[in-house]
């Protein structure tokens, strides 16, 4: 069974389904993999592959026709999700000692679906889209060791890189689920908020932040879309699953007949290497028979408004923390809760104007075209010494997330959006395109983004054991 590893996630479930593996095999196969590239990409720091092996013994093969049934599927949890008896760590030497007790409403309902938590996903301490932290040191992009893997969801994109699982769950509020896919060659969805319910630690009613899927293909995204969704009662912003899921919707989706593409949303500087990549990429998207265009929605204000709405989402998640936590806590996350805590009513205001503006524009701009085509990030992978880019072709940077504003500013549209590979750098690196849905286009992305993969014809590296 040593082939098990290079399986993508619909083929190792379809045989899960059929009983041609057992999902103890699959544990197993993963236990190897894992053994073999963990030292030298610091993916999943926590593991708990005993109890993995127990819940697979003592499986029960279903005959489930959900269409996110994982039958058994091992998988990989990001270190800001709770698994019970596990660690969550949120990689901050605040919460190095923290075991709840119980799954929370993410692993709970993959669980229910048939998968089995076999580790966590290395994360930044408590935000960030560079994967390193006090508890748990640096991830390694199993492209190249010297790069990061991007964040927060970083320990999760390398992981699959890597071949060690084939499915991990992410979260993204500035584009943790997007900016590690695009640096570690993989594929990661935010879907609109909603889509997947969240957890009781978040404030009920934010739109920001939302917890999504990762994988290596866009049709394994949509599988654990598929398993990750449920309308709840305890989350006011969950929907129903759309009928047959995801995964048949996917299926059925056409080719976008109008994209627009932009290199930088009209917002300021992108890596030129970055944009030449992308705007190739993009251009090969006519072999979809779609009409693709220089075009993207107004988004002034939107860099401003989302710094604004970031900063007071964590000083309501975390403020609470300063007082007697300080000096352990990393100093951007401080600055950000800082920022979060000393800002005016003016400013808030402000900011959700723009937000609300914003929306509008981009909502006139779907009734033309189907698609908003961009690059994920602005830089390519940068080394792991680097706390984060100072500085983009030139342009001087202010904040630690400024150069995040490729996907940041999307997350404030309230859109789905997914990052696809679409090729490498000089040096090797992988690059992603962002592609962008309509407001609630969640199925039709995902349908648009298939048929983008087919047209890109993306070859990943894996990395050797």
């Amino acid at each position: 069974m040593a082939e098990l590893w290079q399986l993508t996630a619909t083929e190792a479930v379809s045989r899960l389904r059929k009983g041609d593996v057992s999902p103890l095999e699959m544990v197993d196969a993963a236990a190897q993999r894992i053994a073999a590239v963990e030292p030298k990409v610091n993916a999943l720091p926590i593991r708990f592959i005993d109890e993995a092996r127990a819940q697979a013994k003592a499986f029960r093969r279903d005959a489930s026709d959900h269409p996110g049934w994982l039958a058994g599927l091992p998988i990989a949890v990001k270190d800001y999700n709770d698994v019970g008896g596990q660690l969550t760590t949120y990689g901050a030497p605040v919460f190095a000692d923290n075991r709840p007790a119980n799954d929370d409403r993410t692993v709970a309902t993959l669980r229910a679906r048939g998968a089995i938590p076999l580790a966590k996903s290395n994360v930044p301490e408590f935000a960030g889209s560079h994967t390193f932290n006090p508890v748990w040191g640096v991830s390694r992009n199993p492209w190249n060791l010297g790069y990061t893997v991007g964040g927060s969801s970083g320990g999760a994109a390398a992981s699959l890189a890597a071949h060690e699982v084939w499915l991990a769950n992410g979260s993204c509020l500035g584009g943790s689920l997007r900016i590690p896919a695009s640096f570690c060659g993989v594929v990661g969805l935010r879907p609109s908020a909603g889509v997947v319910p969240r957890g009781d630690g978040l404030p009920a009613f934010d739109s920001l932040w939302v917890d999504g899927p990762m994988a290596r293909t866009v049709s394994d995204v949509a599988l654990m879309l598929d398993a990750m969704v449920a309308q709840t009662p305890h989350d006011p912003l969950s929907r129903p699953m759309p009928a047959g899921g995801y995964q048949a919707a996917m299926q059925r989706g056409g080719a976008p007949k109008r994209i627009g593409f932009t290199p930088n949303l009209g917002l300021r500087s992108v890596d030129p290497e970055v944009a030449r990549i992308c705007e190739s990429a993009a251009q090969n998207l006519k072999a979809m028979d779609s009409a693709v265009e220089a075009a993207t929605p107004d988004f002034s204000g939107s860099i401003d408004s989302f710094q604004v709405l970031r900063a007071a989402m964590f000083a309501e998640v975390r403020g609470g923390l300063l007082p007697q936590h300080r000096a352990r806590i990393n100093p951007d996350i401080v600055w950000n809760i800082e920022k979060g805590l000393n800002l005016t009513g003016k400013e808030i205001i402000t900011a959700c104007g723009a937000r609300n503006a914003l929306f509008h524009r981009v909502a006139r701009f779907f009734d033309d075209f189907d698609l908003i085509v961009c690059p994920t990030v602005a830089v390519p992978p940068f080394r792991v010494e680097q706390r984060f880019p100072t500085e983009i072709a030139g342009e001087k940077l202010e904040s630690y997330i400024d150069w995040m504003y490729l996907t940041f500013v999307i997350t404030l549209t309230g859109c789905p959006a997914i990052s696809i590979p679409c090729g490498v750098t000089k040096d090797g690196l992988p690059v992603g395109l962002q592609l962008i849905g309509r407001p609630h286009g969640d199925a039709e992305l995902l349908g648009f983004a298939r048929r983008a993969e087919q047209a890109l014809a993306f070859k990943p590296v894996v990395l050797a054991a």
